[in-house]
């Protein structure tokens, strides 16, 4: 039988992890949104704010739009995210300034 604590999450214990990118050993910083797909009950992408984000509002800087799949492991107090910048990069630009959507099987 599973043991629903280690099979399950709340948004608020993610939001406390923060968020590295093991491919430059970079951290981004901490959840501060999600991207759920509601047809399917899942979660698309995990939102992490830019170094300029303050009080909840933009100053230009960009968010990191990171898909589901680019996350290797979740931890105890990490999350670490396999993240080519230049992938979200294209993600962020696509979702946030041309809202088109994005084929996911590209990224």
């Amino acid at each position: 039988m599973i043991n629903r604590r280690e099979s399950a999450l709340k948004i608020s214990e993610l939001q406390a992890k923060d968020v590295v990118n093991i491919s430059d050993g970079r951290k981004l910083g901490q959840i501060y949104d999600l991207e759920l797909d509601l047809r399917q009950g899942i979660i698309r992408a995990i939102v992490v704010p830019g170094e300029t984000k303050w009080f909840g509002w933009f100053a230009g800087g960009q968010e990191w739009v990171i898909p589901w799949k680019q996350i290797v492991k979740i931890g105890s107090d990490v999350i670490l995210v396999r993240l080519d910048h230049r992938v979200s990069d294209l993600y962020h630009e696509n979702k946030r300034m041309l809202n088109l959507p994005v084929d996911e099987n590209n990224l």
